[in-house]
């Protein structure tokens, strides 16, 4: 079983979201970004990293540091299940391949199904195929 995967089985048995995890080029610090419906505390990021710990002493996973924590208010979308979970909100995406000439987009997000992402942008209907996002990130509402 890859780290990824582990670590996805092991929060959902937990009611936790894997929303993205990051490694240093050595490999020495772990951080790992979790959510939940209604939001993540400082209580559920000691309860992870607690829970990880052991899981991942269990499973040799090499580390020195752990960092357990929310994905904050700009929290970045990378699979279907995240752009269909905020419909209805502000995102920004970066696409791999210009559509039209563009990479860069800011709109609402309508929808997504079967591989395919509908944005809302200046009035303007764009849909983009998920293979071709590069990167994927909520607007906050501040």
């Amino acid at each position: 079983m890859d780290l990824s995967s582990l670590l996805e089985t092991t929060l959902a048995g937990l009611g936790y979201e894997l929303v993205d995890m990051e490694r240093s080029g050595k490999g020495r610090l772990m951080r790992v970004f979790i959510d939940k419906p209604g939001g993540i505390n400082l209580d559920d990021c000691a309860k992870v990293s607690n829970h990880l710990g052991r899981v991942l002493t269990v499973e040799n996973v090499d580390y020195e540091r752990l960092e357990v924590s929310s994905p904050g208010l700009d929290r970045p979308l990378k699979q279907e299940r995240d752009f269909v979970r905020f419909a209805g909100q502000k995102v920004r995406v970066k696409l791999r391949v210009p559509m039209d000439g563009q990479r860069n987009f800011v709109g609402v997000l309508k929808q997504a199904h079967a591989g395919k992402v509908e944005l809302e942008v200046e009035g303007k209907t764009v849909v983009f195929e998920l293979a071709n996002l590069d990167r994927a990130r909520l607007v906050p509402n501040i």
